[in-house]
C-alpha cells in the first residue's frame, strides 16, 4: 500500500535559532525526526525513534526560547502552541513564576494511506475506538479516517480538535483532513461540551475525536452514539482488557455491574451468586488495538468480547498486518493460541530467570499460587526463563544463552499480574482458579455475610482500584458501609455496619 508523507518541516526549522536549525538541515535523516527538545541551561537535542542527537555545544539560553516563542502562536491553557496550517506542536515547560524554561518542538506529519488495514471497518458505518501506546500513530490514523470519510465516502464529518492535535494550528484546517469540518476546543476540560455541541448544531454523520480520557467525555461519546452518529475516536490504554478495567472509561465498552442471582439461577448457571455482567450496550461497536504502522488487532464485536471475558471464555481477536508486498493479511487467533516456545517441566523446585518482565509481580504471583519455584539471579542457574514477546523477538544474549543451554523458555503476552498468574498455572499444570474479578467479588460476598451475621467488620485482601470499586458497590447493595485503607499496592476494602464507624 502506497504511503505519502508530508511534514512541512521547513516551517519548523525556520522558527528555530540558527545554531540549532543548521545542524538539522545538514542531516540526511530528517524524515525520522520526532522532536527537538530545548531546556534552559542544557544542550539542545534532536530525538529520533531510537536515539538522541546533541545539536549544538552551546547551552539553550532565554534568548533562544524567546526566539521561538515570538514566532509561533500563543500558548493555550494546556501549554501547547502551533504553527498555522501545519501539524507541528510546541509544548512549554514553565517555572513557578510561569516563565517558560523549556520547549518540546514536535514534528507533525500527515501520512496518506494509513487506514488500509481498517478501511473496511471505517466504511461499515460502525463506531470505532482506536487504542495504542503514545506515538504509535493513533492521531495520524484519525486524520486519514476523517479525510477518507469526507472526501471518498462523501459524508458529513466534524473533527472535534482539542489543542489542534488533529488538524493543526490556525483558523484554516490542515489539508490532511480533506473536506471534514473542524471544531476547535479552547480548553481540554471543555472537550465533552464541544462534542455535544457538534451533534446538536452541525448535523454530522461522523464525529472524529482524539483522546477520550474523562468520565464526562465517555458520557458525551455515549450520547453521540445513541443518536445514530458514527464515532471514530482514540482513548488511553493499549488493549481492550485495559479499557474494561479502567473505572473512568469502562462505560465505553458497556460498563460492568455486579448482579446477585437467586439460589436456583446460580445452580442452573453453575456459578456463584454474585456475578459480573455488562451494564449497557458498548458505545463503540469495534475496538482496534494499534501495535505499529503495519500491525493491528481487531475486536469486531465489543459486546460479544466483553460478555465472553466476564464468563472466562475470551473471544479470539482478528490480527491484521501488511506484508512486504504491501498486501493486507488477516488471521483469526485460535482460543488456545499463546506465545509459548517450549513448555517448562517443573521439578521439585523450579528456578525461574525473569528477563524483561516485572520481577516483583512475578514473585508475588509465585507466592500467591504457593508454587515450588524461586527466582534465579543468573540465567545459568535457571531451568526456566520467562520473558516478554518484544524481548524474545529481539533475541538478546540471555535468551540466546538459554536456548543454547536447552533451558525452557516461556513468553508472556503482557506484564500484568493476572496474566503472569495464568501463565504460571499453565506452566505448572495447575487447576485453573477463578479470575481475579470473581475472586474479589466472592471474597466481598463472604465478608458481607459475616458482617450481616453479627461480625463488627471484615477487612478484605489487597486489590487494585477497579476491584475495590466492585467490592464497594457490593457492600452498598447490601446496605453496608465500606472504606479503602492502606497504601498501594496493599490498599484494601474494609466492610462494616454504618453505626460501627470506620475504625
Amino acid at each position: 500500500m502506497f504511503k505519502r508523507i508530508t511534514d512541512d518541516l521547513d516551517a519548523m526549522l525556520e522558527r528555530l535559532p540558527t545554531h540549532i536549525a543548521q545542524p538539522l538541515r545538514e542531516r540526511d535523516d530528517l524524515s525520522e525526526l520526532l522532536e527537538v527538545v530545548m531546556d534552559l541551561g542544557r544542550l539542545p537535542e534532536a530525538r529520533y525513534p531510537d536515539r538522541e542527537i546533541v545539536l549544538s555545544n552551546k547551552e539553550v539560553s532565554e534568548e533562544d526560547i524567546e526566539y521561538i516563542v515570538s514566532r509561533i502562536a500563543t500558548f493555550g491553557g494546556d501549554n501547547r502552541a502551533g504553527i498555522a496550517r501545519t501539524l507541528h506542536r510546541i509544548s512549554a515547560i514553565r517555572n513557578r513564576e510561569g516563565r517558560i524554561v523549556g520547549l518540546t518542538c514536535r514534528i507533525g506529519r500527515a501520512v496518506y494511506g494509513t487506514i488500509g488495514l481498517i478501511s473496511d471497518l471505517v466504511e461499515s458505518g460502525k463506531s470505532i475506538l482506536l487504542l495504542g501506546r503514545p506515538g504509535v500513530g493513533k492521531t495520524t490514523m484519525l486524520r486519514e479516517v476523517a479525510r477518507v470519510l469526507a472526501d471518498d465516502l462523501k459524508k458529513r464529518v466534524v473533527v472535534v480538535d482539542t489543542s489542534n492535535e488533529i488538524a493543526g494550528d490556525g483558523d484554516i484546517p490542515h489539508p490532511s483532513i480533506g473536506r471534514a469540518r473542524r471544531m476547535q476546543v479552547t480548553s481540554p476540560n471543555l472537550q465533552h461540551a464541544v462534542m455535544i455541541e457538534a451533534v446538536e448544531n452541525h448535523m454530522p454523520q461522523v464525529i472524529v475525536i482524539d483522546e477520550i480520557s474523562t468520565e464526562l467525555e465517555a458520557h458525551a461519546a455515549r450520547t453521540i452514539a445513541e443518536r445514530g452518529v458514527q464515532l471514530i475516536a482514540t482513548a488511553h490504554g493499549n488493549t481492550l482488557d485495559n479499557l474494561i478495567l479502567n473505572p473512568t472509561l469502562s462505560d465505553l465498552t458497556g460498563g460492568i455491574q455486579t448482579v446477585t442471582l437467586g439460589d436456583e439461577e446460580a445452580r442452573r448457571r453453575r456459578t456463584q451468586k454474585s456475578i459480573l455482567e455488562r451494564k449497557a450496550p458498548p458505545t463503540f461497536d469495534i475496538v482496534v488495538e494499534i501495535q505499529d504502522w503495519y500491525h493491528v488487532v481487531v475486536h469486531s464485536d465489543v459486546a460479544e468480547v466483553v460478555d465472553a471475558l466476564l464468563r472466562g471464555r475470551p473471544v479470539p481477536p482478528e490480527v491484521r498486518w501488511m506484508d512486504e508486498t504491501a498486501e493486507i493479511r488477516k488471521e483469526q487467533k485460535t482460543p488456545a493460541e499463546r506465545p509459548v516456545v517450549r513448555k517448562a517441566l517443573p521439578g521439585t523446585t523450579t528456578r525461574i530467570y525473569p528477563f524483561g518482565i516485572n520481577r516483583i509481580r512475578l514473585e508475588q504471583a509465585i507466592s500467591h499460587l504457593e508454587l515450588p519455584a524461586k527466582l534465579a539471579s543468573d540465567v545459568k542457574e535457571a531451568n526456566l526463563l520467562i520473558t516478554s514477546k518484544s524481548h524474545y523477538r529481539r533475541k538478546p544474549q540471555p535468551i540466546l544463552d538459554a536456548e543454547a543451554a536447552g533451558i525452557s523458555i516461556y513468553v508472556l503476552r503482557n506484564n500484568k499480574s493476572s496474566h503472569m498468574e495464568r501463565s504460571l498455572i499453565n506452566i505448572f499444570d495447575l487447576e485453573t482458579p477463578e479470575e481475579p474479578i470473581s475472586l474479589a467479588t466472592k471474597e466481598a460476598e463472604e465478608a458481607i455475610a459475616q458482617v450481616l451475621n453479627g461480625k463488627k467488620a471484615v477487612e478484605l485482601s489487597p486489590q487494585n482500584s477497579y476491584l475495590r470499586m466492585l467490592q464497594h458497590q457490593l457492600a452498598e447493595r447490601h446496605s453496608l458501609s465500606s472504606q479503602s485503607t492502606g497504601r498501594e499496592p496493599r490498599r484494601r476494602v474494609r466492610i462494616f455496619h454504618s453505626g460501627d464507624g470506620a475504625q
